[in-house]
């Protein structure tokens, strides 16, 4: 009878070693698996940030680019001779503040003594004409000022309306009187063009918005009066 103990006693023994080993095999596999997880985990995030950080970096690179070829072409732009251009010596120009009209020697006038204060500018499309010793002011601060007389069509009116609204240091109004269907001014500075699609309006724009015939650079555009 003791050896019939003995014997089931050495088999539950090996029962016992048989379940502890495949427990530990059990457990080395679960905690590979997890480990594999985490490892697979990690890789992911760091893949997604990796081309989170490309995306995020080639859209910077596009935004700087693009800005870069756009003042690129403003620069070729500017750079081009402007046909038909007048221009007015800026030394001659008075800059003088005062609280009446002046009577300009061109129209629209393109400089001189003007209100002390001046005409809202920031890409302002003005329905109805606007008084020319604010509107002169504006040069004064950078500012392209864009008139139009009876003669313009109703599509060019759009079209360089739509440019306006979207320069700022620009302004445009009705001006009666004034030589050409289409005018373009600056501090001394003055075209007539033949319509909005004449290359001209471009080059005047890119050479003459903020551009260094301006007398205060740095000035506002806001913070004026309207009409």
């Amino acid at each position: 009878m003791s050896f019939d103990r003995r014997t089931r006693t050495e088999q539950m023994r090996n029962a016992d070693r048989a379940r502890d080993r495949r427990n530990r095999v059990v457990a080395i596999g679960l905690s590979a698996v997890v480990v594999a997880g985490l490892l697979g985990f990690g890789s992911y995030m760091l893949l997604e940030k990796s081309e989170a950080k490309e995306r995020t970096e080639g859209g910077q690179a596009g935004l700087a680019q693009d800005s870069k070829q756009t003042e690129q072409e403003k620069k070729g732009l500017a750079a081009e001779p402007i046909a038909g251009e007048k221009t007015w010596d800026a030394k001659l120009l008075t800059r003088k503040h005062v609280e009446t009209d002046v009577k300009y020697p061109m129209r629209p006038p393109v400089g001189g003594d003007h209100n002390p204060a001046w005409l809202n500018c920031d890409g302002v499309v003005y329905e109805k004409a606007v008084r020319d010793v604010n509107a002169v002011h504006a040069l004064e601060h950078g500012a392209v000022w864009v008139t139009y007389n009876d003669k313009a069509t109703g599509s060019d009116v759009d079209a360089l309306s739509s440019r306006v609204r979207s320069t700022p240091f620009s302004l445009m109004s009705p001006y009666e009187g004034q030589a050409g269907a289409i005018m373009l001014s600056a501090w001394g500075k003055q075209v007539t063009v033949d319509g909005a699609d004449d290359p001209r309006v471009a080059r005047f724009f890119a050479k003459y918005v903020q551009g260094a015939q301006t007398p205060e650079p740095g000035a506002p555009c806001t913070g004026g009066v309207d009409g």
